[in-house]
């Protein structure tokens, strides 16, 4: 009998193959659970933390008082909170559909069989590629009443060119077609990847049968590209709900706050008026309605479909 024999049982070095594949499992899930509780779980907590307190740099003589549920009573009740809530509503209806609509047919268009396809599928990257307010003061220039570009065109026309940045319903619509502008790029390359994985075999075998081409894409294209669409109208929708840069870039806000977002009235409550507990509560509200909009896709869209 050797040494090694009579070591006892429980004297032997531990290893992972001793562990259930479910212990394993959860095992290797602690290191991303811990980066995504320190990246996601903390701060969101504390932003909920913190919208139950007043905290107002500008006032650091009244303290951090509790005040419970007395900020979100204000937020409710405070007239400019749903006029932004409802600008931003109106941002989420217009630019995510027509960002669908217009990236459903850039990614159409990249996907047709070009012996180049390389610059078509540049031109996809560039407009997502640039920074929002990088895109925000170019569509600025664009509808600039005095010398944009869209004004001149319009003049050159022989009609009376419009104040676009001055006349709030103007300024509306040319902040959402900067918006779609942007924001379909990223849309066509979901839509793309998911084009992609579609057999070919399924659209030679619709056309032996005689499909046509309208029909191909309603039977075969719409319903394997449903999960792609689903994960771009999360995306899209939560961006829209938490639209600044663009219509920070191009209105401010204005003119008054026909404008305004409810993105932009957080950044003028916490960096402007200092009130990080208001703010916070007014960024707790749309985190609720960002994660209201993804429930309800996930449920009534993507779970109809799968």
């Amino acid at each position: 009998m050797t040494a090694s024999d009579t070591i006892p049982s429980t004297r032997r070095r531990f290893s992972l193959g001793d562990l259930s594949e479910r212990s394993l499992g959860l095992l290797l899930l602690l290191p991303a659970a811990a980066l995504l509780s320190l990246i996601v779980l903390y701060p969101v907590g504390r932003l909920i933390y913190s919208s139950f307190f007043t905290i107002r740099l500008a006032e650091p003589w009244i303290g951090r008082p509790f005040v419970g549920l007395l900020n979100y009573r204000d937020a409710l009740s405070d007239p400019r909170f749903w006029d932004v809530t409802w600008n931003t509503v109106l941002y989420t209806l217009i630019t995510v559909p027509g960002a669908m609509i217009v990236g459903l047919g850039l990614a159409l268009l990249a996907n047709l069989p070009f012996r180049t396809r390389w610059p078509v599928r540049l031109s996809l990257l560039l407009p997502w590629a640039l920074p929002l307010v990088f895109a925000g003061l170019i569509f600025r220039w664009f509808f600039d009443s005095t010398y944009g570009i869209v004004n001149d065109i319009i003049a050159r026309l022989g009609f009376e060119p419009p104040l676009w940045l001055i006349e709030p319903a103007l300024a509306f619509a040319a902040i959402c077609i900067a918006i779609i502008w942007k924001t379909s790029s990223f849309v066509a390359l979901i839509l793309l990847a998911g084009l992609q994985t579609i057999p070919k075999s399924l659209y030679e075998a619709a056309t032996v049968d005689g499909a046509s081409r309208w029909q191909c894409f309603r039977r075969i294209t719409l319903p394997m590209l449903m999960p792609a669409i689903v994960v771009a109208m999360i995306f899209r929708t939560i961006t829209a709900i938490q639209t600044f840069d663009i219509p920070y870039a191009m209105t401010r806000g204005g003119p008054g706050r026909t404008t305004e977002t409810l993105a932009m009235y957080i950044h003028t409550t916490t960096l402007d008026f200092l009130d990080f507990g208001y703010g916070s509560t007014l960024a707790v509200l749309m985190f609720i309605v960002s994660m209201l909009a993804t429930v309800f896709y996930l449920k009534h869209i993507y779970g109809s479909n799968g």
